[in-house]
């Protein structure tokens, strides 16, 4: 359930330090695989496929 929804969710400081861990975690992740996602791309499109040897 979400704490928003959940009515015995309490604010206190160890629940805002988690939240904010787990979020800057996932964020620091997404933001991750964002770049090598568009780093492909990119790369895909300008025909500089690194991983092809000739």
């Amino acid at each position: 359930m979400f704490p928003i929804i959940s009515f015995e969710w309490v604010w206190d400081m160890s629940h805002i330090v988690f939240m904010g861990g787990l979020w800057y975690a996932l964020s620091v992740i997404g933001m991750g695989m964002t770049w090598c996602i568009i780093k492909a791309v990119v790369d895909t499109c300008q025909g500089n496929a690194a991983g092809h040897h000739h």
